[in-house]
């Protein structure tokens, strides 16, 4: 660039073409499933930089490619531009009947699971973290609990794609998925507040702000979507339909951020009522096919960009041994949590629903963490709590998107063989 300062093209520019090359790279020669082949790969190619920046300081090429990813500014990307079209795509597919059979479990897992796992993990890491020696104070133990018990929408989509599970329990993963992390969202910011001192904590208080702002992503949802559905009826002509259902995307997003309510769960209540309503009584056949591969299109660029810059972020995590120790202990930790978080709903829930054998190992397994963890860690303010949180997060994000996600078909097969009816309840 010559010393000219990085433009938001430029920026788009170099992930594109990076994105492309590598995952040219992953189809040709390696074949991993693309999510976690470009995860890896932006992943070597970060300790590559950190290994020449080690080996030749006078390379600066370490500080070079952190001032690019500062540049980007993974939090504003994901949360404020890409996140808004990844829960409008992914919602799309969702059918909306099999996801009423599940509507009991998607309900309690995205709401009492969320909070139940943001209390377990909060108070568990606060005491791992105490006994390797680090200071955290329970309440920013609690904010970790809240950005890392969300799985991630994006990353449990990329899952689904590759594995056979019977409809009704794969509408409720893609259902939790995508509700799920709006609550965890309105809770981390709840509990971030109160961490920083900018708001006084209290439970009456973080239940109405609660209730207020999914309440209010709902409501938000359900109207741009009933809007737009009306609108498409009245037309066919399928270039001005997937123009406006991009208009719902970034124009309902936008509005939830002014209205202060839930932008995530509007997408997918958007997301769901076009997808299934609006695909069946108000689209012509031509118009219904461009819009599901313009959406396909767009949701297959996107994860390709944001699984590359999970990558890329490991050059923003300090280097510290004891930091390290945590995050590996941190994982089984999480992943224990999910699994109480789970069993104990589905458990509770038998008597009305049962979903089946495949349902908690596929719900525990398969209930990845991914960029939004990342993008609420790199959200925090400057200090001593934001470094631990995030080497943390990171931790466990790229285990999570490398090892359970590359490995959730084979544990799935294995139940199956043990279950050979399950695939049909």
């Amino acid at each position: 660039m010559h010393g000219a300062e990085l433009t938001p093209f430029d920026a788009a520019a170099v992930l594109i073409v990076l994105a492309a090359a590598l995952a040219y790279l992953n189809h040709r020669f390696i074949r991993l499933p693309p999510s976690i082949g470009l995860t890896v790969m932006g992943a070597i190619a970060s300790l590559v930089v950190v290994g020449v920046d080690r080996l030749l300081p006078a390379s600066q090429l370490g500080e070079q490619v952190v001032g690019f990813l500062a540049g980007i500014d993974f939090h504003t990307t994901l949360m404020d531009g890409m996140l808004s079209f990844l829960l409008f795509a992914g919602a799309l597919h969702v059918d909306w009947g099999d996801m009423r059979r599940g509507r009991l479990p998607i309900l309690v897992l995205s709401t009492i699971g969320v909070l139940l796992s943001t209390v377990l993990v909060g108070g568990g890491f606060y005491l791992l973290s105490s006994a390797i020696g680090f200071d955290l104070p329970l309440l920013w133990c609690m904010v970790f609990g809240a950005l890392i018990s969300p799985t991630d929408p994006v990353a449990v989509m990329s899952v689904l794609g590759r594995v056979t599970v019977s409809p009704t329990l794969k509408a409720t993963v893609a259902g939790e998925s995508l509700f799920n992390d709006g609550v965890g969202v309105v809770v981390f910011a709840i509990l971030l507040a109160a961490a920083v001192g900018s708001e006084p904590f209290s439970v009456g208080n973080a239940a109405s702000l609660f209730l207020l702002e999914a309440g209010g992503g709902v409501l938000l949802g359900l109207t741009i979507g009933w809007i737009a559905f009306r609108a498409m009826r009245s037309i066919d002509e399928y270039k001005t339909e997937v123009l406006i259902s991009l208009a719902v995307v970034m124009g309902g997003y936008a509005l939830a951020r002014w209205l202060h309510v839930s932008g995530p769960v509007a997408m997918a209540v958007a997301g769901l009522l076009i997808g299934n309503h609006g695909v069946a009584h108000a689209m012509s056949d031509v118009t219904r096919d461009y819009l599901i591969k313009f959406w396909s299109l767009i949701d297959e660029i996107l994860n390709a960009i944001l699984f590359l810059l999970i990558g890329l972020e490991v050059v923003l995590i300090p280097a510290d041994p004891q930091l390290a120790l945590l995050g590996l202990l941190a994982i089984p930790f999480v992943i224990a949590v999910r699994a109480v978080a789970v069993l104990a709903p589905l458990r509770a829930m038998r008597p009305w629903l049962d979903l089946g054998p495949l349902a908690p190992p596929t719900l525990i397994w398969g209930g990845l963490r991914g960029g939004i963890s990342i993008a609420l860690a790199l959200s925090l303010p400057e200090g001593p709590a934001r470094s631990i949180v995030l080497g943390v997060t990171y931790a466990i994000v790229l285990f999570s998107v490398i090892g359970q996600g590359g490995t959730i078909e084979r544990v799935l097969r294995r139940v199956q063989r043990r279950h050979p009816s399950a695939l049909d309840e």
